[in-house]
């Protein structure tokens, strides 16, 4: 007998939930492959098992909160503990006929198996069946965006080929565990009611909703606001959007010239790239900036590792590598790990000024917003440009508000002219 435990979480992640058994007792499994999923503050993840074997019992139920190490289930390495069922069903019935009843929902169950959280949820929640979506994931996997390209037409959704991705499972292991239940949906609600609906929160938004509130309580913060003209930069990027796109094979956005300002104001303003551990403050000479991603599952904040080092089309391709990962569901610990410094960007939602959170123990955090054209003045005449309002929020104990101004002012020079960049890099 082994145990199957809550695997370490990464950094500053000391819980879990358990979001859905992959596995029940009675079913075997082999190395490597999954067996539960699990919920995490910031990603969720999967536990395969370390031994192959059959699983004798499930210590924790789906929604059940778990600390690293807790034990999650046993799992039998003489394979004897195979459910009596199933060792007293026929032979015949072990393997449906194709085109049955059974062969299908086995089918869909493996699908189903197969698919991502994400994938689930959106499959879930517009009644798609998973066993004919074709998956672009490793070994087949289903992703949310296969999800919803076969929502998108008849045209596009696709029955997966019999011999095509095959199940990893071997022959003599039975067929994986159907999905829970799906709740049954509320009834129409009719117009004038006043009836509520209770969810329960996920791990992520319970964090979120924590970490908020610590931010606020544990550190004095405020924030200043600047405004950017962008002409300068949209005009790089419309001269050298084909040349870069061409050498990269990406599209040069606004993100990197910020990332690469926000580099060099730090060098300028090292207070901004540090921490308070008790009664110290923490310089820190290297800059690793989060970008803060609004995921389904809530804000998650994937790190650009010593950004300094990176030229603008290795920021731009790692900001869009995690976008793609945030909306596959498939980021890491590893990816969300750390960060002196954070930029979020209302702007792609239409905001067209905020007041960002600080991300502790970060003192510091660049938000962008809406780019919007402005009458402005400009030696002497009035002008229609792109026009961007920043708001740097930061933590009044360890930086100042002539500090937290001059930062914004500098990030305002950089991106106003952009020459500026080059000189610091």
């Amino acid at each position: 007998m082994s145990n199957i435990v809550v695997p370490e979480l990464g950094e500053s992640v000391v819980e879990a939930r358990i979001a859905r058994w992959l596995k029940k007792p009675g079913d075997r499994v082999e190395v490597g492959e999954p067996v539960v999923e699990l919920e995490t503050e910031k990603i969720d993840l999967e536990v395969s098992a370390e031994k192959s074997g059959v699983i004798a019992s499930i210590a924790r139920q789906e929604g059940d909160d778990v600390k690293i190490g807790e034990l999650l289930a046993v799992l039998d390495e003489s394979g004897a503990a195979a459910a009596p069922a199933a060792a007293a069903e026929p032979t015949s019935a072990a393997k449906p006929a194709a085109g049955s009843s059974n062969g299908s929902a086995n089918a869909d169950q493996a699908s189903d198996a197969r698919a991502t959280p994400t994938a689930r949820r959106v499959a879930k929640d517009h009644d798609v069946n998973l066993g004919s979506v074709q998956g672009s994931g490793t070994a087949g996997r289903v992703m949310k965006q296969d999800v919803q390209a076969a929502l998108a037409g008849p045209a596009i959704e696709q029955v997966r080929p019999a011999a095509a991705n095959p199940a990893p499972a071997p022959a003599a292991s039975p067929a994986p565990v159907a999905a829970k239940p799906a709740a049954p949906k509320p009834a129409p609600v009719p117009a004038g009611s006043r009836g509520e609906t209770r969810v329960r929160m996920t791990k992520r938004r319970e964090t979120i909703a924590r970490r908020l509130v610590e931010a606020q309580h544990n550190a004095a913060m405020l924030t200043t606001f600047n405004e950017v003209d962008m002409t300068a930069v949209m005009g790089l990027r419309e001269r050298q959007k084909e040349a870069f796109k061409k050498r990269y094979g990406i599209n040069l956005g606004i993100a990197s010239f910020f990332v690469k300002a926000a580099v060099a104001a730090l060098k300028a303003f090292p207070q901004l790239n540090a921490e308070i551990q008790g009664n110290e403050i923490v310089y820190k000479p290297y800059f690793d900036i989060g970008m803060a991603v609004g995921a389904e599952g809530g804000l998650v904040v994937p790190v650009l590792r010593n950004a300094e080092t990176m030229a603008f089309a290795d920021v731009e391709t790692a900001i869009r590598a995690y976008a793609k990962k945030a909306a596959d569901s498939t980021l890491t610990l590893e990816d969300l790990a750390g960060g002196t410094f954070t930029i979020t960007n209302g702007g792609v939602f239409g905001s067209l000024l905020s007041t960002p959170i600080l991300n502790p123990p970060q003192v510091a955090i660049l938000g962008l917003h809406k780019i919007q054209d402005r009458a402005v003045p400009v030696n002497g005449q009035v002008v229609i440009r792109p026009m961007m309002y920043v708001a740097l929020s930061y933590d009044h104990r360890i930086v100042d508000g002539r500090e937290a101004v001059q930062f914004l002012v500098k990030i305002k020079e950089f991106i106003e002219d952009p020459g500026h960049l080059l000189l610091e890099s």
